[in-house]
């Protein structure tokens, strides 16, 4: 699909076509083996093909780590798991040298990599681990590397971490920092299926056990769809927009609605800008658009937003936080509402 495409013209609809067709095969069989989850799936897609790191929030049983083994399947990736528990040690996760002998009697350290050397990395409740712990996966996601005793290792390329947290139970828990969680491209809220869904898990999975995929994406399959995001136009004032987005975040910038002012603490960083404008690429790539619209924009902030705006007292006493506030925050920043540079509009519907 990307063989000698130029870089200064939008993609060929047939191109967008052969790939708007593997992304829904791809969504066809999430949807065939998590029922119900039609919208978390796309939005996971995204973060993928982003090449972003995602951190799913839902109440035990809602199919979080058996979305993250179909992933796998799916994608023909290698996933490992890790169970985050108090008692976990960062070389549970990195690796660690250990020291051995060999036939001759010589001893020598040995480095023994951990789960972490693998495609896709599962970190289960990852909010019951101390902070010494989660650190240890500061530079993976961020560098693709880790470095113990001086020696810097690549991790296999591509590299996830899907990390899970309950929002109940808290007990015994400790909070990921706002740093850690700007590493996550997304933060998803896993939802509790309704009744028909309910009644078809029933119907049709005895104990629960999800079929089998069907599909599954080749290695240079997702290799071409990662090229073709690169060849996606994102127009300056889409460009503008995702910038005040961020900007006007903070409580003290001069765009700043009354309620950032009000309740919240810190806005979004830099790199939430980068998130938001990496993931409305591949958002316009799955709806088979060569150029990125205010319509991209807006499904995939709401998800890269709400762990990185953070509330202060008021907010947190309130009751406004995360989702709710953002997805409040995105209504009032409604780019038909907003001032665009000269001869630029937004379509109304």
């Amino acid at each position: 699909m990307t063989e000698a495409l130029p870089t200064n013209k939008l993609l060929p609809p047939e191109v967008l076509a052969q790939a708007q067709s593997l992304t829904n095969q791809v969504l066809g069989e999430l949807d065939r083996i998590l029922l119900g989850q039609h919208d978390l799936h796309r939005l996971v897609l995204t973060a993928i093909l982003a090449r972003g790191h995602l951190l799913l929030e839902g109440m035990p049983g809602l199919g979080k780590t058996q979305l993250v083994k179909a992933l796998g399947q799916v994608l023909a990736l290698d996933f490992q798991r890790v169970q985050f528990t108090p008692d976990l040690m960062p070389s549970d996760i990195l690796g660690a040298h250990i020291l051995e002998e060999d036939a001759a009697g010589k001893r020598a350290m040995t480095f023994h990599p951990g789960p972490v050397f693998t495609h896709i990395l599962l970190a289960d409740e990852i909010n019951r681990a101390s902070p010494k712990t989660q650190s240890a996966l500061l530079e993976a996601m961020q560098e693709g590397h880790v470095t113990l005793l001086g020696t810097t290792r690549t991790l296999p390329t591509p590299f996830f971490v899907l990390a899970s947290q309950n929002p109940v139970d808290l007990e015994g828990t400790y909070p990921l920092p706002e740093a850690q969680l700007d590493r996550f491209l997304f933060k998803l809220n896993v939802r509790m299926p309704d009744v028909d869904v309910l009644t078809d898990i029933i119907a049709t999975r005895r104990r629960g056990t999800p079929p089998q995929p069907k599909f599954q994406l080749s290695q240079h399959q997702m290799d071409q769809l990662g090229a073709l995001i690169d060849h996606i136009f994102l127009p300056r004032p889409v460009s503008r927009y995702i910038s005040t987005l961020v900007a006007a975040s903070h409580p003290d910038h001069a765009q700043a609605p009354s309620l950032i002012r009000d309740y919240v603490a810190y806005g979004a960083s830099p790199r939430a800008a980068i998130a938001i404008a990496e993931a409305a690429r591949c958002h316009a790539l799955l709806s088979g658009r060569p150029t990125v619209g205010f319509e991209d924009v807006v499904p995939v902030a709401l998800s890269a937003l709400n762990h990185r705006i953070i509330p202060n007292y008021q907010g947190r006493v309130e009751g406004i936080a995360g989702e709710p506030l953002v997805a409040r925050y995105l209504a009032e920043m409604d780019p038909k509402k907003l001032t665009l540079p000269d001869g630029v509009s937004v379509a109304r519907s």
